[in-house]
């Protein structure tokens, strides 16, 4: 018996393993089906941000030195996917895990993953929330996000 669950186990590592090594995508992370059936990219954590003057963002975004309205479609990206700015006005495909809505949305800021801000974060205006259907309240919900 204790052989049986052995093997059902190496098995399992093994198609782990290629499940793994086959789902990478252009930007560099796990691949997922969401609701709907379509493939929606990366997966993330999205929260919401004020990228207005005199909000929770921190100050003006990191791609223009601006501050922007919250009615904007509009985001920032962890350190990693930011890429030192290589992102900045890239527009970004983020879709839902929960509704399989999508939105497409700017990049204009940085999240920056060295003070405080985790590796797996989109951080979106309200508009993006709402283009999504989606209660900002809520805080952070999964997506999963691609190069548009």
């Amino acid at each position: 018996m204790a052989k049986a669950k052995n093997a059902i186990v190496i098995v399992i590592l093994a198609l782990l393993q290629v499940s793994w090594a086959t789902a990478g995508g252009r930007s560099g992370g796990l691949m997922l089906r969401v609701a709907g059936g379509r493939s929606g990219g990366t997966f993330a954590v999205m929260t919401v941000n004020g990228f207005q003057k005199a909000e929770d963002s921190g100050g003006a975004t990191a791609c223009d030195g601006r501050f922007h309205s919250n009615d904007d479609l509009i985001m920032a990206l962890s350190s990693g996917w930011y890429a030192g700015g290589k992102r900045c006005h890239k527009k970004i495909r983020i879709t839902s895990v929960q509704n399989g809505r999508t939105v497409e949305a700017t990049v204009v800021d940085e999240c920056d993953s060295r003070h405080g801000c985790k590796n797996n974060i989109v951080d979106t205006s309200k508009a993006v929330w709402k283009k999504l259907g989606l209660d900002t309240d809520i805080g952070e919900v999964p997506v999963t996000w691609s190069d548009a």
